[in-house]
């Protein structure tokens, strides 16, 4: 089995390293999606300061790996591809857990471009102005995810266009699987 932890700021190029994972036969699980599910059980709006806040109020409570734990609770089998880990504290539950053949991939791209892509993307909790932007990015690395960018084991710049970023994206998936290939050949 092969594992892949994503990490990157919002806006970065994550989704579409996603596609080309699963276009390569990864399941894929997305730990934002464990906090927008805990946080809708919990009644809260789906708003970006109220899903933040609770994300935040989870870590604080249940420790800095809580998403982890829970992403590990609802892993689908096969090869995998985690998306969306905040924090060293979280990648090293997964690799506890998961083993150090883990990856850890981190997709960089510059902030003006990530914002321009957060607006154009609209979802409920993507920032509407600047500011919000911002405010976004100071909560994510406040829960350690600069440390998790910097400590990644591969790490994909995001500033070319989109079918070069794809074709990155397939080099590192190919790279990351080819010592699972060789066992079998």
């Amino acid at each position: 089995m092969v594992f892949i932890v994503l990490v990157g700021m919002p806006g970065s190029g994550k989704d579409i390293f996603v596609q080309e994972a699963t276009k390569a036969g990864f399941n894929h699980i997305r730990m934002g999606d464990m906090v927008r599910l805990f946080a809708g059980e919990a009644g809260i709006d789906s708003s970006d300061m109220s899903i933040g806040g609770f994300a935040t109020s989870q870590r604080d409570e249940h420790g800095p790996d809580v998403w982890a734990v829970r992403t590990l609770q609802r892993m689908p089998d096969g090869n995998v591809l985690i998306d969306g880990s905040r924090s060293l504290a979280e990648i090293d539950r997964f690799r506890t857990v998961l083993g150090n053949d883990l990856k850890v991939v981190a997709i960089d791209a510059p902030s003006e471009i990530r914002f321009k892509r957060l607006v154009e993307r609209g979802r409920d909790d993507d920032p509407k102005a600047l500011e919000d932007f911002q405010t976004r990015d100071s909560r994510e690395l406040s829960w350690g995810l600069g440390e998790a960018l910097a400590r990644a084991d591969i790490t994909i710049p995001n500033h070319w266009g989109l079918e070069e970023f794809r074709e990155q994206c397939q080099a590192v998936i190919s790279q990351i699987l080819e010592p699972m290939a060789n066992l079998y050949n």
